[in-house]
């Protein structure tokens, strides 16, 4: 679909030691893919307008009656608080969805009494009698809704009946109640966080600013400690499974002789064993764990070596070009402007159907429907209060929703290219660092958006469109829950499965094509097809370096985040006597663990930005290091462009001139 240009260029031969990194004789790339983008970002543009000139949030700040009034604004400045006509109309799920199907008011106060028909609340408005409610309950305010007590309900039976002269179950009024207690209490909880992060800001962004250098020091330290650490996690991975069989078997030779059960499940009615069986089949099964990765272990060596030096190369590659390391900066601004653009889109949109006061027969969502068929007995058009979302705002919100995947994917893709193409600079450099070129990440960035704007919308739509299926599976996963129907779970389950690993492969290969479009200037599928073909050939050895990699980079995250976040449970937790404890008292913090969760998630956010860098760097130099041993034989006329360490793994050289 996405071929917009024809790619045939002549390869640019890797033979001089001249070369200097990625082609710059570049054509556009799928332009059919470019201008499709730019037509959805139009009219993403348009729905955005659109959802701004129709919609307003205020609508979703304030409490909304039957008629559209907003309580505490306007005509009801006087009447904040909104009264339920008959809240146990508010049980159902639909309600977060739809609203509480039932006749609402706005109050000056919620009733302090338990009372039948309390005309006096409709006395003042002008709604129709039977809009008026049957009954109330001594309420009180929560986050401006009349929200009945619950202790005044669990005290005695309220004989009440609702405005169609049916007797109202003191149980179901206890289930509202807690049910919208509890999602307006989560809006108090989230004000009480927000204080508390207004309160510490200054000790989290001083945290945040110490995990930034350790980040980076840690990066420099990853030449010298990398292969440290990937040893330590391989030789303590055989020795956490050889110590197992050997106390496995030691506690066979123990219980051998014994008739001693023990009990393996929740329940001991699901699975008893002997222990001497139990350990038996313990020691066998991480005895034969132990040599299966002890051989791959010897096979694999020389590749795991490779992987270490592959790593050490990554850090002196980022320290060649510093400024990558502050590059991932400005995708993640753009994914926030993202994230908060869609938000700030679905919002008014969502905050159209208050809006709108339908008088029409609810047909839209079949649930509806149903819930609407009880409220009519005896009373016509009874649904006529309730606030639909127009049909046409659903389909807009789904638009919405694909533009936002696309959107973040094509951020994330853009970054990738953008830093593929400053590290293929630097690996592609004969003499390094003299050879670098100048700025390589802002000329990476330009050829990024000079020529391959289309392979890059290209490449995020195939995620985006496969995590928006992913999506509908999970809200038909949500929808099946509790129909007896195994077949069709099954098969939905097994759906899941195949698009969960669909997107990684997907991410997985759009990363590696990304790096062939910064070296060559191919189109997307090209340069697919090219980066699938290299590491299919090399199977082995991209399996070793991804993994060694991901462990590496794993245990850098978790040892910088768990010290940061240990040292905010220390000083946020007052557990040892320091001068700069004394402020934590002054902050008054209703929750002490906001700001340790929010510095952990940031460590995490910010760890995660940096070793991307460090990521996508070994990814480069892996995928230029499989095609240097593929068009380069190590002679005068194909010198090998990779460095000393690595030709002294494979016991190869370049054999005239030496780097």
């Amino acid at each position: 679909m996405c071929f917009g240009d024809k790619e045939d260029n002549e390869k640019e031969p890797l033979k001089d030691r001249n070369y200097r990194g990625p082609v710059t004789n570049r054509s556009c790339t799928d332009i059919i893919c470019c201008i499709i983008f730019i037509i959805f970002i139009v009219a993403f543009a348009a729905v955005a307008i659109f959802a701004y000139v129709k919609g307003d949030y205020k609508l979703l700040l304030y409490p909304m009656d039957s008629e559209n009034n907003l309580c505490g604004l306007g005509n009801m400045k006087d009447k904040p608080y909104l009264l339920f006509s008959d809240i146990t109309r508010c049980i159902s799920p639909i309600v977060f969805l739809m609203g509480c199907p039932t006749p609402q008011i706005c109050v000056k106060k919620c009733p302090n009494k338990t009372e039948p028909l309390p005309k006096q609340y409709c006395s003042d408005v002008n709604i129709p009698e039977k809009d008026c409610p049957p009954y109330v309950i001594q309420s009180k305010d929560l986050v401006n809704r009349c929200v009945p007590d619950i202790t005044v309900l669990g005290k005695a039976a309220l004989h009440l009946k609702d405005a169609y002269n049916h007797t109202v179950k003191d149980d179901d009024l206890i289930s509202s109640t807690k049910m919208m207690r509890g999602v307006f209490k989560a809006k108090a909880y989230a004000e009480q966080i927000i204080n508390d992060v207004m309160r510490s800001w200054w000790i989290i962004l001083v945290a945040l600013i110490i995990t930034m250098f350790v980040s980076l020091l840690w990066i420099f330290l990853m030449r010298w400690i990398a292969g440290i650490m990937v040893w330590l996690g391989v030789i303590g991975f055989l020795v956490l499974f050889a110590a197992g069989c050997g106390v496995a078997a030691w506690k066979y030779t123990v219980y051998k002789d014994s008739d001693e059960i023990i009990n393996i499940g929740f329940n001991p009615l699901l699975f008893t064993v002997s222990k001497a069986k139990f350990y038996l089949w313990t020691s066998i099964i991480t005895g034969v764990v132990f040599l299966i990765f002890l051989l791959i272990l010897l096979v694999l060596f020389s590749r795991i070596r490779i992987a270490i030096a592959l790593i050490k190369e990554g850090s002196r590659a980022v320290g060649s070009i510093m400024s990558t390391l502050l590059w991932p900066i400005i995708p993640f601004i753009l994914q926030i402007g993202v994230i908060f653009l869609w938000l700030s889109v679905a919002v008014h949109l969502y905050s159209i159907n208050r809006s709108v006061n339908s008088t029409e027969s609810v047909d839209i969502i079949s649930q509806v429907e149903s819930f609407c068929s009880d409220l009519t007995t005896n009373e016509t058009n009874a649904c006529s209060v309730m606030k639909t979302m127009e049909s046409y705002t659903i389909y807009l919100q789904i638009y919405a929703l694909f533009m936002f995947f696309w959107l973040v994917n094509f951020v994330s893709a853009m970054g990738q290219l953008t830093l593929a193409g400053a590290f293929a600079s630097y690996y592609w450099s004969f003499n390094k660092p003299d050879d670098i070129p100048s700025l390589p990440l802002l000329k990476s960035f330009w050829r990024c958006f000079r020529y391959h704007f289309g392979s890059l919308a290209f490449g995020s739509l195939l995620i985006a469109i496969v995590q928006m299926i992913r999506l509908l599976l999970e809200y038909l996963d949500h929808k099946l829950k509790d129909v007896e129907n195994p077949v069709a779970k099954f098969i939905l389950k097994c759906m899941r499965c195949c698009f969960w690993c669909l997107e990684k492969f997907l991410k997985f290969l759009n990363k590696n094509a990304y790096i062939m479009i910064a070296v060559h200037g191919k189109n997307f599928c090209v340069s697919a097809k090219d980066a699938f073909k290299l590491i299919f050939t090399n199977i082995a050895r991209t399996a070793v370096i991804d993994k060694s990699t991901s462990f590496v980079l794993f245990l850098s995250r978790l040892a910088i985040v768990c010290a940061i976040g240990f040292a905010s449970y220390v000083v946020f937790g007052q557990k040892i006597s320091l001068d700069a404890t004394k402020y934590i008292d002054d902050l008054q913090l209703n929750f002490h663990a906001v700001p340790i969760v929010i510095i952990i998630i940031g460590t995490y956010i910010i760890t995660s930005l940096f070793f991307s860098v460090y990521d996508m760097a070994v990814d480069t130099l892996f995928l230029c290091f499989l095609e240097d041993l593929d068009v380069n034989d190590g002679s005068a006329e194909k010198p090998y462009f990779m460095s000393k360490q690595l030709m002294s793994i494979l016991g190869k050289n370049n054999k005239e001139t030496e780097k």
